[in-house]
């Protein structure tokens, strides 16, 4: 499978609500050492975190971990996104919950 990837500047554009995303991060390891690491996330124009903090604009990863774009305030940052690529065999980045098992049993059943 090929997959081209534009990187997009969190600064100049953010993704659609709810888009998954590839995410570039920044920030500081608690030893003191820089990161800038791709982690794979999910867009929210608008979440609430477990212990209630409203966040605007926002990725989240499935650890639940909020980081804002580059140049607001935190301790890590989204530096650049990227969309990610469509799923073997389909034209979608996601399928869930009951239309998983058909779309993967379709996916396998083609050879890939």
């Amino acid at each position: 499978m090929d997959a081209t990837v534009e990187w997009v500047d969190a600064r100049e554009r953010l993704p659609e609500d709810g888009i998954p995303v590839a995410a570039a991060t920044s920030g500081t390891y608690p030893a003191g050492e820089a990161f800038w690491i791709v982690l794979p996330m999910r867009f929210a124009a608008h979440y609430v975190a477990a212990d209630g903090t409203e966040y605007r604009d926002c990725f989240v990863d499935s650890d639940l971990v909020v980081r804002l774009p580059h140049g607001r305030p935190g301790k890590e940052h989204v530096t650049h996104w990227a969309m990610l690529p469509p799923l073997p065999g389909l034209t979608v980045r996601q399928v869930l919950g009951t239309s998983y098992p058909a779309a993967a049993k379709a996916c396998s059943s083609r050879g890939r």
